[in-house]
Formats: structure tokens, C-alpha cells, sequence
């Protein structure tokens, strides 16, 4: 049987890096990271969901989301599609809509880069923009690593090496 490895992420004083090998083409990545798919995998009960995904995939194009924490409350977000590249990257904005404890309403800027391998694709997450925020880049990556495991387990389940 094929063998994964855990997601992996690490911050510098302005950057998130994160990684995932995923066990599926890059076009289901993408679907689950830029539709309402999200709604299906990323959070947990424990943590918080999203809810109410709306996006223009399109440069220039708008995205939202709320996301609907553990302890009930209703956290908006969003931002703008800048790149789009389809199966190999897409550059977007992130603003939260609330006073987030590290980052405030900060914009940020976030990469998915794509990447076949042999067992799939490997996902790079680039989340740029805090300079003057290492206490949200830390919580940022910890965040980015739990993320990609939701999506690994939720793309990956089910699926067997040929």
C-alpha cells in the first residue's frame, strides 16, 4: 500500500510555508479548495467549520466564507482571486471580517501551488503578508498543517495505490 507523509509547515517573520502530498489529480485539489467543497472537509467539530462558501473563480473575482466556530460563534472572511492558474496555482487575498487575536483585519496574500508526483499531487501553500504578525504567522502555520491534514484525509479516503 501506498505510504503518505503528514503535512508539513513553518513560518518565517512574513511566511507561511506549508505542504501535502495528496492522492488525487490536481483538479480535485483544486475543486476542494476553491468551491463549495470546502463546506465538506474543512474543520472539525472540535475546531470550526465552514459555512456559506461563495466564490468568482476568475482573476478579479471575489470569494467568502464564515466560518462557524466550536463555541458558536459567526467568523466572516474573504478576498480576491489575483492568479489562476487551473491545476497548478492560485493566488488570492485573505481579510478577516472580525478583529482576529494575531492579525486583526490584516490582508494577506495565499498561494496554492500544484505539483504532480507520482502518487498525485503535491500541494505548496504560500500564505505571505505577516510582517509585523509572527505571533499569527506561528498560529498561521500550526493552522495550515491541521488544514492539510483535514484535506489529505478527506481526499485520500477511500482511494488505493494502483
Amino acid at each position: 500500500m501506498l505510504q503518505w507523509s503528514s503535512p508539513q509547515a513553518m513560518a518565517n517573520t512574513d511566511t507561511v510555508m506549508a505542504s501535502v502530498d495528496l492522492l488525487t489529480v490536481p483538479e480535485k485539489v483544486i475543486s476542494a479548495l476553491i468551491t463549495d467543497e470546502v463546506e465538506r472537509w474543512w474543520g472539525s467539530s472540535e475546531t470550526y467549520r465552514m459555512t456559506g462558501w461563495s466564490a468568482d473563480p476568475r482573476v478579479g473575482g471575489s470569494w467568502s466564507v464564515t466560518v462557524r466556530t466550536a463555541d458558536g460563534r459567526w467568523l466572516p472572511a474573504s478576498g480576491k482571486f489575483l492568479e489562476i492558474e487551473m491545476s497548478r496555482r492560485i493566488v488570492q487575498t485573505r481579510r478577516y471580517g472580525w478583529d482576529h487575536p494575531t492579525l486583526g483585519r490584516h490582508e494577506t496574500t495565499l498561494a496554492y501551488l500544484l505539483e504532480p508526483v507520482a502518487a498525485g499531487t503535491r500541494l505548496i501553500v504560500c500564505h505571505g503578508g505577516f510582517a509585523g504578525f509572527p505571533d499569527a504567522a506561528a498560529e498561521h502555520a500550526y493552522g495550515w498543517a491541521r488544514v492539510l491534514g483535514w484535506l489529505q484525509g478527506y481526499l485520500g479516503e477511500g482511494m488505493k495505490a494502483a
